[in-house]
């Protein structure tokens, strides 16, 4: 047995699975995951002593590359004051202020631990600030796993969602509404069927749970005039999209004005931090200053926002955008070419530092569309990469990330790896 083998038989025995988040099992593909032993710049290496060129990045926050040097001197100097004081520290402020000037749609901040919690507790609050019940979600779109969000599509339009997690009963779930991503149509039927019962609509405004799937023409901004006109609260869920796929976020990329949005991944540099924020009207109303209660110990953890900050310091560098959208352009449009010469029906599509690959004719719209896709193939894709030093996320249905450490030549290898495997699964 390898290395990795040995550690998997020995953490199913204590972890459920072995793993300690579902994707990690490698379930759908097969196989057992590398354990990985440590990171630098774009690639990993794992206990066998194999190396990867990585496109997880921990699945989004580490946009500036594995274990970059400023961001590792930026921890240690912070680590070295203490590791938590559940007090207020000025690198919370700092945090704060810089999220507000980043991103024009926030005016007050509330730091947290993860994505989860972020979107958690923005929509109690937009239930608290309207005094509304029901939420609108969208298939395919994943939103943390609070018992209220694990939902899938009920009957019609405002029938109750039924919960898709055991554990959640359905009365939980009652006031979640799901409807289809990029269907304008269903989310305005929705409105004038309950005109004063949506407190908010929650959105990936580019979807990168099931896979990727950027929003169609018109869709957001329809989404923004629905919830003015019916006095909703529009959320934008960006604990994948904020600072990954533009400067301002999908929000700025799009030109779209959320009342609140969420944070996670990026802004935590690879370290649990998370967020959420938006209008000061509405962020007055969480705890103390109003009735809606949320709290945590090692919200704003010090040492956690250092790798935040160091992080985001650095996507500050002229060009750094344009740079790393060029990486993932260079990275779909490469596998698309390697894929066409095969005899391989692929496709391939990015946003900033984000890229989506799907084993159909064309690029994804819907959640349908992506269900649709050959799964069998990608599997076998994946573990042919794998095998061939290049690691891609383990699932048919989960977006990937370039980083500013990718360079040339770790593309150009990627591509010729990309070639030797799908000539194998034609």
């Amino acid at each position: 047995m390898s290395q990795n083998e040995i550690l998997f038989a020995r953490a199913q025995k204590t972890i459920p699975a072995g793993v300690n988040s579902p994707v990690r099992a490698f379930r759908s593909v097969g196989g057992a995951p590398p354990f990985i032993v440590r990171g630098e710049g774009p690639c990993l290496w794992d206990a066998d002593g194999n190396q990867y060129i990585d496109y997880v990045g921990s699945w989004g926050p580490l946009i500036v590359g594995h274990a970059h040097p400023e961001v590792l001197r930026a921890v240690n100097a912070k680590a070295h004051d203490g590791l938590s004081f559940g007090a207020p520290t000025e690198i919370e402020i700092e945090m704060a202020e810089y999220l507000c000037r980043r991103l024009p749609s926030m005016e007050m901040v509330r730091l947290v631990s993860s994505g989860t919690e972020a979107t958690m507790s923005a929509l109690r609050l937009a239930r608290g600030y309207t005094g509304r019940a029901k939420i609108v979600k969208f298939e395919g779109c994943y939103h943390g796993h609070s018992d209220g969000l694990l939902v899938k599509a009920g009957s019609g339009l405002l029938t109750f969602g039924q919960p898709s997690s055991a554990g959640v009963p359905p009365s939980i779930t009652q006031d979640t509404v799901v409807l289809p991503y990029n269907d304008l149509a269903a989310i305005t039927a929705a409105f004038r069927e309950a005109p004063e019962a949506i407190a908010a609509v929650i959105v990936e405004p580019i979807a990168g749970n099931m896979n990727m799937a950027k929003p169609k023409a018109g869709f957001l901004e329809g989404l923004r005039a629905l919830c003015s006109q019916y006095g909703a609260v529009l959320i934008f869920d960006e604990v994948m999209t904020g600072f990954r796929v533009h400067r301002q976020s999908a929000q700025g990329r799009y030109g779209i004005t959320p009342d609140l949005t969420t944070l996670g991944k990026v802004i935590g540099g690879g370290m649990p931090v998370a967020a959420f924020g938006g209008k000061r009207a509405i962020m007055e109303c969480i705890a103390p200053l109003g009735p809606v209660y949320q709290a945590g110990t090692l919200s704003g953890n010090p040492v956690a926002l250092a790798a935040g900050m160091a992080t985001l310091a650095l996507t500050d560098a002229p060009g750094f955008y344009e740079s790393l959208a060029a990486t993932a352009q260079a990275l779909t449009k490469g596998l698309q070419e390697a894929a066409k010469a095969a005899g391989v029906a692929f496709s391939a599509t990015s946003e900033g530092g984000m890229f989506g690959l799907y084993f159909a004719d064309r690029v994804p719209e819907t959640y349908a569309e992506v269900m649709a896709c050959d799964v069998g193939r990608f599997n076998r894709f994946f573990h042919g990469m794998l095998d061939e030093g290049i690691y891609f996320a383990p699932s048919a249905f989960e977006a990937g990330f370039v980083s500013s450490a990718h360079q040339p030549g770790d593309i150009e290898a990627t591509l010729a790896a990309a070639r030797k495997v799908f000539a194998g699964i034609r």
